[in-house]
């Protein structure tokens, strides 16, 4: 696989984002396994994590369908080739004009505000609507990722449910889903279990549903022996919950997900050069081809990528700090034990897959990079480097 690795970064230069499609429908099929005595299930991939539409096209081929937050998204959707009715749109925070135009292209609409779902239900009694409510159980690895408390902007809190029903009451609006996410990285699946009977009990209080939506957030391994979210567990005690309950409801429900990272986050590497190897007093610095401007995870929430140093991987491990090239601090990894650099080197980034390329930028008026995926043993672009015409490409330059 390095040499592969390295025959890519010769080939299409770095750093590069690379995607092992293997990968993505092995951990696809690994989750519908999971939840195989479920009647009805819906995998809805979230496109925040890994827009690019050749991806978001395997991903149909798969049977999936997508979650999306923004009206780009659902475009994006459309346009790779999903069903409307196979798209959940789940904004937080945007306009009123902005899910009435999600609506008039025919997804699924989650609200997740009183006031929107007041207004909405007031305009559009007869557009079927989800609710996202807000469990008030934090989950997650870091609290810019634990959306499910009770400080959270994300949903409608189940101390509010009175008033809510008292709008759907009003307005004579169709609640169709139920829907919650706690967060990302989620380790016990005990407390995603107990955020599960609360939006069970919360969808006893409508009695039109087709389906309840349990979000995602599921942890993947970022190193070898690292602790992950238990799917299969939670796929037998889950299912055990959910058939029982749609045999109280009287109705077979189907059971969604929205999962991102589980899918595409270890499918996912991104390879940089080494620029300089430079000494200083206290510290051996990696410097590389990147910065925060590919790869922002690192320093926005700490998130650990395991780097391997595969152009010279039996090397003799010595301690580095791997760092990027922007002008402030951006730091991979402090005092990283990595087989020897020298200058030149390629160095591989794991777990870039989810919330990589779809968070950089062209700060320092840098290029973002391009994406390869790899897909039955061969290197396909499916995004080009950008250059300096992109940089150029939507300002409007005055002439003094």
């Amino acid at each position: 696989m390095n040499q592969q690795l390295l025959q890519i970064a010769k080939d299409f230069g770095s750093p590069v984002y690379v995607y092992d499609s293997e990968k993505i429908i092995f951990q696809y099929n690994r989750l519908t396994s999971a939840f195989k005595s479920v009647k009805n299930l819906k995998l809805n991939y979230a496109v925040k994590a890994l827009s690019n539409i050749s991806i978001l096209k395997l991903f149909n081929t798969l049977g999936s369908g997508l979650d999306t937050v923004s009206i780009q998204e659902v475009k994006l959707g459309l346009t790779a080739g999903f069903k409307p009715e196979d798209i959940i749109y789940t904004p937080n925070g945007v306009s009123l004009e902005e899910i009435e135009s999600a609506a008039q292209l025919g997804v699924q609409i989650n609200i997740d505000n009183l006031s929107i779902l007041e207004q909405f239900g007031t305009k559009h009694p007869n557009t079927p609507v989800c609710i996202r409510i807000n469990p008030h159980v934090m989950a997650g690895g870091n609290t810019n990722i634990s959306v499910g408390h009770i400080d959270s902007k994300f949903g409608i809190s189940i101390h509010q449910i009175p008033h809510l029903l008292r709008i759907v009451e009003n307005t004579n609006m169709t609640i169709n889903g139920i829907h919650m996410h706690t967060g990302s990285d989620i380790l016990d699946i005990e407390v995603f279990l107990y955020a599960s009977e609360i939006l069970f009990e919360t969808a006893k209080q409508f009695k039109n549903l087709d389906f309840i939506d349990f979000g995602s957030g599921f942890k993947v391994p970022y190193k070898e022996g690292d602790i992950e979210t238990n799917i299969e567990e939670l796929g037998e005690k889950l299912s055990k919950q959910f058939n029982l309950f749609c045999k109280e409801y009287g109705k077979e429900l189907t059971l969604a997900f929205e999962p991102g990272k589980f899918l595409v986050s270890e499918a996912g590497v991104f390879l940089a050069k080494v620029n300089v190897v430079k000494q200083t007093t206290s510290t051996v610095f990696a410097q590389i081809d990147s910065g925060l401007n590919h790869l922002i995870r690192p320093m926005l929430y700490g998130s650990q990528h395991e780097i391997l140093n595969i152009s010279n991987p039996n090397g003799r491990d010595r301690f580095y700090s791997v760092v990027g090239y922007i002008c402030e601090t951006d730091t991979f990894a402090n005092n990283r034990r990595i087989p020897e650099i020298t200058e030149g080197d390629i160095l591989c980034f794991k777990n870039a897959g989810a919330y990589c390329y779809s968070m950089s930028s062209n700060y320092n008026s840098r290029y973002r990079p391009a994406e390869v995926l790899l897909h039955k043993g061969e290197a396909h672009l499916i995004r080009q480097r950008e250059n300096f015409e992109d940089i150029l490409k939507n300002q409007v330059e005055l002439n003094f």
